[in-house]
């Protein structure tokens, strides 16, 4: 199991166990939105400083998590690479993000109360990180097969 997989695994089983949920998934599916885009090398740090605040202000207006991982092994033979989706350069890092909501409705609405709050137009034009939105691919997933580990991780390695 890829790392990316073995986090998702672990963040959904955490939210189930929080909630009283089962396993298998019985009792509520997920909307998840994915994206994938690079950021300068030399930015991260501060990037990531950015997204320590935006990941609270996501979970404050509905998100039930907020995860951004930063891109290691990124070409396997025969397939295409995130850093050639987003056509990054040697001097970039691909960052490929998820936001868990507890449905669709539950993602429009906090996407509209994100969209209103002043705290995130206030960091991101202080914010000098070399993100493009327009680099950035994006989209918003039904749960589709939700394959938990029974006594799986119950917590997520850290990211420090």
């Amino acid at each position: 199991m890829h790392a990316t997989s073995a986090c998702t695994s672990a963040l959904v089983h955490n939210y189930r166990a929080r909630e009283g949920l089962s396993a298998s998934g019985d009792s509520m599916s997920y909307y998840i939105d994915g994206f994938v885009h690079p950021i300068p090398r030399d930015r991260l740090d501060d990037y990531k400083n950015l997204v320590v605040e935006v990941a609270e202000i996501w979970k404050e207006h509905g998100a039930l998590d907020y995860w951004e991982s930063v891109g290691d092994d990124l070409h396997l033979a025969g397939t295409r690479s995130f850093s050639d989706l987003v056509v990054a350069t040697e001097n970039e890092c691909i960052l490929f993000g998820w936001v868990i909501f507890a449905s669709r409705e539950a993602r429009d609405l906090a996407n509209e109360k994100v969209a209103a709050d002043p705290r995130m137009a206030e960091l991101m034009a202080a914010a000098d990180v070399g993100f493009d939105a327009e680099r950035m691919a994006y989209g918003g997933f039904q749960t589709f097969v939700p394959s938990l580990k029974e006594g799986g991780a119950q917590q997520p390695l850290s990211a420090d």
